[in-house]
């Protein structure tokens, strides 16, 4: 942990603003102090191949799931990488073994999975994203999101800070409704990560907004919130350059913009949120 407030101090104020830090975990001592670089870190990289020299191959597979387990339950994005879809380095499909290995990293609640040989040096480096994309959407579909929430619930501390309750009620509303879409707001883009932390079934729209001028020193572009947020499950980012006065028209340009990408048709309900004028607001409508 100590080593990443380094990097923060050197970085400076102004650049921790915008710049993420990845922890790559790889040998017993990143083990063992695990819970200080989860909390100090914007996201774990669970790097197997490494890790794999540190431990007992039989442990490889307890270490993942105990990683992404505590990154979850904080809210920090998890990176599983290595040797993924190795095969395909030289082949045009992946062994079964591989195929199982890339859901099973979905099952345990990761939010991202990296390819390194298979797209830097490999022959079929654009087949590999595809059957990576395809394996991920069809586990993802056997995920229990609202048992996973109700779990990653029974996790947080009480009281929790009002904008992840707003979060967490978001997700709870989206389940209980049917929603099809929970769309947020964000000028830093926390509320659409705090979301994605509890795991809806809908995917989550965010718009990014221009600081308001009173938050104009955080450093937060829209652009630069929708790259950073893409790391987290679930988060779909669009970008508005528009100055407007009132949430309820950002809101409303979030709906359009999703509706022109296919996430929501008329006559869906949608799960609306944001945290724009320092007061939380969650609210259910229907797509007209």
């Amino acid at each position: 942990g100590s080593d990443i407030a380094h990097i923060r101090e050197v970085l400076g104020p102004e650049a921790s603003k915008t710049i993420r830090i990845i922890s790559k975990v790889e040998n017993m001592e990143g083990l063992d102090n695990y819970d200080d670089i989860v909390a100090e870190s914007d996201g774990v990289m669970v790097a197997r191949g490494d890790l794999g020299m540190e431990i007992h191959l039989e442990q490889i597979f307890l270490a993942q799931k105990r990683m992404i387990k505590r990154c979850n339950e904080a809210g920090k994005f998890v990176v599983t990488a290595t040797q993924m879809l190795e095969s395909m380095t030289g082949a045009p499909r992946p062994t079964r073994a591989e195929a199982t290995d890339v859901a099973n990293a979905i099952l345990d609640g990761t939010d991202c999975v990296m390819l390194s040989g298979e797209t830097a040096a490999g022959q079929y480096p654009v087949e590999a994203v595809a059957v990576m994309a395809d394996i991920c959407a069809e586990a993802e579909a056997y995920v229990d999101n609202y048992a996973t929430y109700k779990n990653l619930m029974d996790h947080q501390p009480i009281p929790m800070p009002s904008v992840e309750a707003t979060a967490s009620s978001a997700v709870r509303s989206a389940h209980k409704v049917g929603a099809k879409l929970i769309v947020c707001l964000a000028e830093s883009g926390r509320t659409a990560t705090l979301i994605a932390k509890y795991r809806p079934a809908a995917p989550i729209a965010c718009l990014a907004i221009p600081p308001r001028p009173e938050h104009a020193h955080k450093g937060n572009d829209p652009e630069g919130v929708c790259r950073r947020i893409l790391a987290h499950r679930g988060v779909v980012p669009f970008t508005t350059n528009a100055i407007l006065e009132s949430p309820k028209d950002y809101l409303e340009i979030a709906i359009a913009q999703a509706k022109s990408a296919g996430l929501c048709d008329v006559g869906d309900r949608i799960v609306g949120v944001h945290d724009v004028d320092d007061c939380a607001v969650l609210k259910v409508v229907v797509v007209d």
